[in-house]
C-alpha cells in the first residue's frame, strides 16, 4: 500500500480563492477536486466548499474552510526557488498586490496570511559560497531587503 502525503491548510471559508490564485500564478499548479457539503450543518449550507485538492508547484494541498479559529503563521511557508529579477518580482509583486503584504529577506504574506520565501537562487548560492567573507556580505545585503535584489546580492558577492 502506497501512501501520500498531502499538505493541508486551513482557511476561513476562501479556500477555493486561493488555490485558484495559487494555480494562476505559479507554474506546475492546478486546482483539482472540489468538496462541497451535500446538505447544512452548524457552520454553513448544502453546497459551501468544505475542501479543496489543489497543487502549488507540484506539491499537493487540501484547503480546508475550517473557520477563524486557526490563521497562518511563519512557521509554514513554502520556499520558491527564483531564476531571476523578473520572476522574482513577478511571483512578489503578484503575491503583495493581490492584498498580501510584504516582509523581509525575501519574505511575504498572501492575503490569505499564508507565508512565502520567494528566494532567487543566487541568493541561496551567495550564502553558500565557500568564502565566508563573500557569503557573509551577501547575507548582511539580504538582511536590509524585503523582496530580494538579485544585483545587489551579485554586488556583495563581487561578480
Amino acid at each position: 500500500m502506497t501512501g501520500k502525503n498531502t499538505i493541508c491548510l486551513w482557511y476561513d471559508g476562501d479556500a477555493l480563492d486561493a488555490a485558484t490564485f495559487y494555480a494562476k500564478t505559479f507554474p506546475d499548479s492546478a486546482v483539482g477536486n472540489v468538496l462541497r457539503a451535500p446538505g447544512d450543518y452548524p457552520a454553513g449550507k448544502q453546497g459551501d466548499v468544505l475542501t479543496v485538492e489543489f497543487t502549488v508547484m507540484g506539491i499537493p494541498c487540501l484547503g480546508l474552510n475550517g473557520g477563524p479559529g486557526v490563521k497562518h503563521n511563519e512557521a509554514f511557508s513554502f520556499q520558491v526557488a527564483t531564476d531571476d529579477q523578473a520572476e522574482t518580482d513577478r511571483l512578489w509583486n503578484a503575491i503583495v498586490g493581490n492584498g498580501g503584504q510584504e516582509n523581509v529577506c525575501g519574505w511575504c504574506q498572501d492575503k490569505w496570511g499564508l507565508s512565502w520565501q520567494i528566494t532567487p537562487r543566487v541568493l541561496t548560492a551567495a550564502i553558500n559560497n565557500p568564502d565566508r567573507a563573500a557569503a557573509k556580505r551577501a547575507f548582511d545585503a539580504m538582511m536590509t531587503m524585503g523582496k530580494i535584489d538579485v544585483a545587489a546580492i551579485e554586488a556583495a558577492v563581487g561578480h
